[in-house]
């Protein structure tokens, strides 16, 4: 265990952005090959505003946070929009409407 990493402390979490010159791809295409960005060591990220670039321990830590984060939001979206009691009313068949049709109110 490293120094400053003890139990009680918190990892900050450093907000990244794309790297501006190869867009977050890794690579930039060079005369007749793609090569490694050197803007970014590679990684496509970089921390957002200043563009600098984080060491590769750091930077798995991060896009480890950044990973977990999206797996959380995922998870929201595929259980769906939660229905009250009044939407499922709302939506069933009143037959109060012309011919017995569904009337809203709307």
């Amino acid at each position: 265990m490293q120094i400053g990493q003890g139990l009680g402390f918190k990892r900050e979490r450093i907000e990244l952005e794309p790297c501006p010159i190869c867009k977050g791809k890794a690579v930039v295409q060079g005369i007749s090959y793609e090569r490694i960005c050197t803007d970014c060591n590679g990684s496509g990220w970089v921390v957002l505003g200043s563009r600098l670039v984080l060491s590769s321990d750091e930077l798995v830590t991060q896009l480890s946070f950044k990973l977990q984060q999206a797996q959380r939001e995922i998870a929201v979206l595929q259980r769906g929009p939660s229905t009250s009691g009044l939407d499922k009313y709302y939506q069933q068949s009143n037959r109060r409407g012309a011919g017995g049709s569904n009337y809203t109110g709307d």
